[in-house]
Formats: structure tokens, C-alpha cells, sequence
């Protein structure tokens, strides 16, 4: 892409708090904190859509990761990244808000971005974005466990650790709602 079409990210501190605004590559070779969206799918059934990242991305080219992701753009809000990311890369926009479930604070994990992950049902189908995504399928939330478990290099970073904070927010949510 031509530098005058780069993406603009804002640079944030480390309370989320925009300072300034600064391309793409300048905000990824410097790893300055920035921001991004991840959404999950969860198919009917309870099974997890992944997507396997094109070999044409700068972070973790394929490599497995949560259904949809993407960086806001300069002042644009997380709530309509998840919907904008959604739409482009799966190809389908949801018909309701996504479920906005928590935020990780940025680490070199998560390629020091603040996150928020939303979740959303929905059995498909997508018409997957062929230079974001070089393929897509479901797994059940064991085999996605015992894969991250043996093979942790298949996946994207923050993935990791976005799904490790998901299931701990699964657990907590289940215990607060028996007491």
C-alpha cells in the first residue's frame, strides 16, 4: 500500500487515552500502544470459527486467530471497528450490537494494543476477505484447548491470550450466576 494510503492509528498511553496519531508501520516498528477489536463467533452448537491469517499480513501471517480482529482507525470507537471488522473480513454483518465482553490492557503479547473482545452467535455463512484471511473453519472450545495446549505457535499472539481471558471470564460468569 502507498505510504498517502496507510492506515492512521491512534497512539494512545497507557490508559487508553489518544496522544497522537501516527501510520501504521511508524505505530508497528515502533510498538507504540494502540488499539484493537477481536470478535468471536460461536456457532448454535457451541463450536468456535477461526480464521487462518493470510500469508500477505505484517503480524503473525498464518498463523490461526479469533474470528474477526482489526485496529481502529483514528477516532473511530471500538463498538463500530468490531461491526466494520466483522463485515470486512467475514463478509456478514450482524443484524444486533456484538457482545462487548471485557478489555486486556496493551501488552507485547497482544502487539501492544489495548483489546476489547466482543461475541456474537451466528451459523454462517461468510464470505471470507481473501487478503486478510486464507481460510476459516469451526472447533469445539476442547479440541481449540488441547491445540493451543501442544501447538501454541499456530496461533496469533494476543489469540493466546485473549482466549486464555476469555475462559477465565466464561468461568467467573458461571460462578457469579450459581451464588
Amino acid at each position: 500500500m502507498p505510504d498517502s494510503m496507510e492506515e492512521i492509528f491512534d497512539v494512545v498511553n497507557n490508559r487508553d487515552e489518544v496522544i497522537d496519531q501516527k501510520p501504521r508501520s511508524v505505530v508497528h516498528q515502533q510498538d507504540l500502544l494502540h488499539r484493537a477489536i477481536h470478535v468471536l463467533v460461536f456457532h448454535s452448537d457451541g463450536s468456535l470459527f477461526l480464521q487462518k491469517r493470510s500469508m500477505l499480513k505484517d503480524c503473525f501471517p498464518g498463523t490461526w486467530d479469533s474470528s474477526a480482529s482489526g485496529h481502529l482507525d483514528s477516532g473511530e470507537s471500538y463498538d463500530v471497528c468490531a461491526m466494520r471488522e466483522t463485515e470486512e473480513e467475514l463478509g456478514w454483518r450482524p443484524d444486533r450490537p456484538l457482545e462487548k465482553l471485557f478489555k486486556t490492557d496493551a501488552s507485547k503479547d497482544t502487539g501492544w494494543e489495548f483489546v476489547w473482545i466482543y461475541r456474537v452467535t451466528y451459523d454462517g455463512p461468510f464470505k471470507l476477505h481473501p487478503e486478510e484471511i486464507e481460510c476459516g473453519e469451526w472447533f469445539s472450545r476442547d479440541h481449540v484447548n488441547q491445540w493451543l495446549a501442544s501447538n501454541p505457535e499456530e496461533f496469533a499472539s494476543a489469540f493466546r491470550v485473549l482466549w486464555k481471558r476469555y475462559l477465565e471470564w466464561e468461568l467467573q460468569l458461571s460462578a457469579s450466576s450459581e451464588s
